[in-house]
């Protein structure tokens, strides 16, 4: 017999929080600001509404598969704050170069509004990915339509004309996949002349995701050319870390030489996609030099030494804690998840807001008895919550066992009130199977769609009537404790 997949109420809070930020104003970034300035680090607000957009995914893909309804209403909005000027201006600056690895090569930069249009794939990839996992999950083609994904931007006291710079999730992926193969497979640069391995997975499961949507077999034409590039160079440096990135113009590689967690945490979460058992073979040796053991069971993860450049401490979110969680999570290393996430409980200060849960940003590295308490948003918001919610080889079921057509015939809740929590969603045996909980006075209904012919709803056991609707049938969740409701 199948174990039922239920949310526990710490799930529940991520997912809550989760919704909350993608219903902020426009140009509310509240609890997102991180200690980096410019939007061009780490813990930028790309990455965390990329991620808050995959958790969703993923807790859709293998916790909730019965629940559309819940998930596609938050995932549009945190796209429309993807596409947000303020998300992709830093790129105006960026491109330009000056940076240690190209500022020899800046001459030949110029300021480029367009934020996808050359390099920036730890930008482009990500919006890519993003409108192709919503059309895949919910069997839509919004992004596909002419002008969806366009980035423009207008100041009445700076900027001169109008900058606006249509795509859609297929000319998107068609200008990333050439812009990988004129580099010979080796990947899109982030900033100019640097080419990370981390920021080019997303761009290949967007590849798959484009295939499964319109048929074709681009991302193992981009795998084989991606493998092929780098045997040049390896994947891991000589202490068996992920090598960091290559500089196109010498083809040096920069090695993991300071042993960042988040260099091997990152890469080896979203490589697990496509390079399974290369990515589990090295996990274990590579994780256990991060973890430190702590009071009870807990674990904490020390992070490398903050850099120094040209004399200046390099100030940023290396959100290590929350990549290391993430990590664990999509290898189902459980015992490693569950010690990371105790100590986050016990010394990360978990907060509750409007019924969502999150760690709030703190800058004080440890306590008085040296337990890490560091918090950056994009772990605290994001990452920890992802961890929790993803199951072993998440990302990489999603990449290799998509669903089929089949599955969008199948009975679900095609919508779903903002008050309603979602404990439960999916069909065994062809019978639909929910939990749901009321938790305000707001708006409290769900909607069955793709309800059979004859079928009946039971709730709490017995039979009930519910309000025909042009999409299925209607229901209003009573007040009280969970209730549970099937489509037999």
């Amino acid at each position: 017999m199948t174990t039922p997949s239920v949310l526990d109420e710490t799930q529940l809070g991520h997912l809550r929080h989760w919704d909350n930020l993608s219903r902020r104003l426009p140009h509310d970034w509240s609890l997102m600001q991180g200690k980096g300035a410019g939007e061009d680090d780490f813990g930028s607000y790309r990455f965390q509404l990329a991620y808050m957009i995959y958790g969703l995914a993923l807790t859709h893909r293998h916790r909730l598969p019965a629940a559309p309804g819940l998930f596609r209403p938050t995932i549009q909005r945190l796209i429309e704050k993807l596409l947000m000027p303020d998300v992709w201006l830093y790129w105006r600056d960026v491109s330009r170069g000056g940076m240690v690895a190209n500022a020899h090569l800046s001459e030949g930069y110029h300021e480029e509004w367009d934020p996808v249009v050359r390099d920036n794939i730890m930008y482009s990839a990500y919006v890519q990915s993003c409108a192709l996992l919503h059309d895949h999950l919910f069997a839509e083609d919004r992004y596909a339509e002419p002008g969806a994904l366009t980035f423009e931007h207008w100041s009445f006291f700076w900027g001169g004309e109008p900058k606006r710079f249509p795509y859609d999730r297929d000319s998107l992926n068609e200008h990333l996949y050439w812009q990988m193969v004129e580099n010979g497979y080796l990947g899109v640069a982030c900033e100019p002349n640097c080419v990370f391995q981390i920021c080019n997975q997303p761009a290949i499961l967007g590849f798959r995701l484009h295939d499964v949507l319109t048929g074709g077999d681009r991302a193992t034409e981009v795998v084989a050319g991606y493998e092929k590039a780098w045997a040049d160079f390896g994947r891991l440096d000589a202490a068996g870390h992920y090598n960091q990135m290559i500089l196109e113009d010498s083809k040096i590689v920069a090695p993991n030489a300071m042993l960042a967690p988040w260099v091997d945490a990152w890469c080896g979460a979203l490589m697990n996609t496509w390079n399974r058992d290369f990515v589990r073979e090295n996990y274990p040796r590579q994780v256990a030099e991060f973890l430190v053991p702590g009071p009870d069971g807990t674990l904490s993860v020390r992070s490398a030494p903050a850099r120094n450049v040209m004399g200046q401490a390099v100030i940023t979110d290396t959100c290590d804690t929350g990549w290391v969680a993430a990590w664990a999570a999509e290898m189902g290393d459980r015992a490693t998840l569950d010690g990371l996430l105790a100590h986050a409980d016990r010394f990360m200060a978990p907060t509750r807001q409007d019924g969502g849960l999150y760690y709030p940003r703190n800058d004080t590295p440890s306590d008085a008895d040296g337990h890490r308490t560091e918090v950056e948003p994009m772990t605290g918001n994001v990452l920890l919550g992802y961890a929790r919610l993803n199951v072993p080889d998440g990302l990489h079921e999603l990449y290799q066992r998509p669903w089929g057509p089949e599955h969008f015939t199948e009975p679900a809740l095609t919508e779903v009130g903002r008050d309603v929590e979602v404990h439960r969603a999916e069909v065994v045996d062809g019978v639909l199977h929910a939990r749901l909980r009321r938790t305000g006075d707001g708006e409290s209904a769900v909607v069955v769609g793709r309800v059979p012919e004859g079928a009946r709803l039971r709730i709490d056991g017995r039979e009930v009537e519910a309000r025909a609707v042009p999409e299925g049938l209607r229901i209003d969740v009573a007040p009280g404790p969970a209730h549970d409701l099937e489509l037999v």
